[in-house]
């Protein structure tokens, strides 16, 4: 099979990659290298069967050329960070919403088997009721979750009208190796590189906000799933594991996985505008459609992540923007 991993560079698309080049399919990886790094897939340039190209989904006759022949698109391609929105509202809706829509147009003029589209937790905003099925409102606060709300719609506009087959994935907080660790990076990379480096973990607010946590090799075997699918799932599936944890417990998690109890307590911030105060997933459609469901608790995934970023989180990232 012919895949197209937008995003391919980053965190999650890497290990998408990983999976199917070491399978024997035929990757092609697009990344503009904003979020992604050489380093996660460096190792693969030695493959016949994968293809990395620096590009941009707003490059309408690129994607052209380049999805002319493919059977299947991940599309992960996003300006993903929450902070970032704000600052560069513009930015963050022509990537996600102009970019996903030249995906499903030339998926539709091509006549692309599937497309996987990653939608996200941030779109249904703090939960009104616990744990968040597919039928949650969309309440996203800020510019961020607001265009993926609209990328999630477009292609749920491109199924009704089209009848395409396009995958609304909704993964909750997906954390991991390779998930940038400074900047717009995931909190748990983030905390990590801190205490190891003998700093506190910075909480903005009292630390009370609650996330539902996905390990990566969770979120692949989603991917995978659905992916092999034998029927055109049209509707939203949520991804999550159904269990709350707050900031601060994280915090206080990762500094005794890193050995630090004696030595670090976490240090408050004033809170930050717009965020979503408590996300837990609903996965029954997941487990009922698919069979999936988390094989990484919390623990078992964070032990693995930190001992996966002593050896290997140190390096700065490779800056070929």
């Amino acid at each position: 099979m012919k895949m197209l991993i937008t995003g391919g560079a980053g965190f999650v698309g890497s290990h998408l990659c990983d999976k199917y080049v070491r399978e024997g399919h035929k990757v092609i990886c697009l990344d503009n290298f904003m979020n992604g790094d050489l380093r996660n897939v460096r190792h693969l340039l030695v493959f016949r069967n994968f293809k990395l190209m620096k590009g941009d989904i707003r490059d309408f006759d690129l994607l052209q050329r380049i999805m002319r022949d493919v059977d299947v698109v991940f599309h992960l391609a996003a300006q993903i960070h929450v902070e970032r929105s704000y600052i560069e509202p513009q930015l963050t809706y022509d990537i996600n919403v102009m970019g996903t829509q030249n995906i499903l147009e030339i998926a539709r003029l091509h006549d692309i088997k599937r497309v996987i589209y990653a939608s996200t937790s941030e779109v249904y905003g703090s939960s009104l009721y616990h744990p968040m099925d597919e039928k949650h409102p969309l309440n996203a606060p800020h510019p961020y979750g607001a265009s993926k709300i609209a990328a999630d719609r477009m292609c749920y506009a491109y199924i009704q009208a089209f009848g395409m087959d396009i995958a609304i994935m909704r993964l909750f907080n997906i954390f991991g190796p390779r998930q940038k660790d400074i900047g717009y990076g995931g909190v748990i990379s983030i905390f990590t590189r801190r205490v190891l480096s003998g700093l506190p973990p910075i909480l903005y607010g009292d630390g009370s906000q609650t996330r539902d946590y996905t390990f990566v090799d969770d979120a692949v075997r989603a991917y995978d799933l659905v992916m092999n699918y034998s029927e055109p799932i049209n509707e939203p599936v949520n991804f999550g594991s159904g269990k709350e944890l707050s900031i601060l417990d994280i915090a206080n998690r990762i500094i005794g996985f890193c050995d630090k109890s004696d030595d670090i307590q976490p240090i408050h911030v004033e809170p930050r505008i717009g965020e979503v105060k408590r996300l837990i997933a609903d996965s029954t459609r997941a487990k009922n459609l698919l069979g999936w469901e988390p094989q990484y608790d919390m623990d078992k995934g964070m032990r693995e992540f930190v001992q996966w970023y002593r050896n290997y989180g140190f390096e700065e990232k490779i800056n070929i923007g």
